[in-house]
């Protein structure tokens, strides 16, 4: 009997998009043999897709999935051959279907989600299904999944699935979820995120080693201005506050109103509202990055 190693393992879950452990019954059954374990596999009607799985997947799209309540979410990248087929409405519709099973049942990892159930089958057998019917090689290449405890989720895709946000929100409030006004800013705040890239959501979620180096080089520039050292001091954390509002979602100026940054713009929400809205976190997926 071949000793049946996990690189073996690996190559053949690649060949063919198959489960993991699938994948490893067929190569104890074909005693070590890759094309005999692929043609295990394909009488077992999962690998199918054996050929179209060494294609190359550099198009696709990120989808998003947000509950009813608001209180979970997902964003998920498919990819695939073409731009025609990462465009393709049934492409989309899957993708947000998958990231919909992210939200729900919590995968550690992508070879977690691919075990998990979609319907009556796994999202392994249904991401097969989808290659016959598509024509083209695709693969889940990463996800990003968030609850909302005391507070609310909003999804927003750009591009058609070029860019794809979730951002998190806390407040005290459970009606402020369905309010008009917290769905508009919401919308608006995922859009500015998409839009804008801000590193994080708020100043102290900056990683202390990003604020050391962006202050090192503003003392550098500040030193060849020939002024004193206080003053070059000064002339740094003056530059330093720029990168924050430049960089930290909730300081930057909202795009769609310079009068307003983003903090501001939640603090005129939770008057209105009677409520403290808050924006805490987000994330943000950009196909093929």
């Amino acid at each position: 009997m071949a000793q049946i190693t996990a690189a073996m393992v690996k190559q053949l879950r690649e060949m063919t998009d198959s489960p993991m452990m699938e994948c490893k019954k067929a190569l104890v059954e074909a005693d070590g043999d890759m094309d005999a374990a692929v043609d295990v596999l394909r009488k077992n009607g999962l690998a199918k897709a054996a050929k179209k799985a060494g294609r190359e997947t550099n198009e696709g799209a990120v989808a998003a999935f947000v509950s009813e309540d608001g209180k979970t979410g997902a964003l998920l990248e498919l990819s695939c051959e073409t731009d025609f087929v990462g465009s393709n409405a049934k492409f989309t519709g899957f993708a947000s279907k998958v990231a919909e099973v992210v939200a729900t049942t919590e995968p550690a990892d992508v070879d977690a989600l691919l075990e998990k159930p979609m319907g009556e089958e796994t999202v392994s057998s249904e991401l097969t299904e989808m290659i016959h019917i598509m024509g083209e090689n695709m693969k889940i290449s990463r996800f990003a999944a968030r609850k909302a405890e005391n507070g609310a989720l909003a999804s927003y895709i750009h591009m058609g699935g070029k860019i794809g946000v979730l951002v998190e929100f806390v407040f005290e409030k459970a009606e402020t979820a369905q309010a008009e006004s917290f769905k508009t800013f919401a919308h608006d705040v995922a859009l500015q995120v998409a839009a804008v890239a801000p590193i994080c959501a708020t100043r102290d979620q900056v990683p202390a080693e990003t604020v050391e180096h962006e202050k090192q080089i503003y003392m550098a520039q500040a030193a060849e201005s020939g002024k004193p050292e206080a003053i070059q001091e000064k002339m740094a954390v003056g530059r330093l506050e720029k990168f924050y509002k430049q960089s930290v979602l909730t300081e930057q100026e909202f795009i769609k109103d310079s009068s307003l940054t983003i903090k501001k713009y939640a603090e005129q929400v939770s008057k209105e509202l009677g409520d403290t809205i808050t924006v805490v976190a987000f994330d943000r997926l950009v196909r093929g990055e």
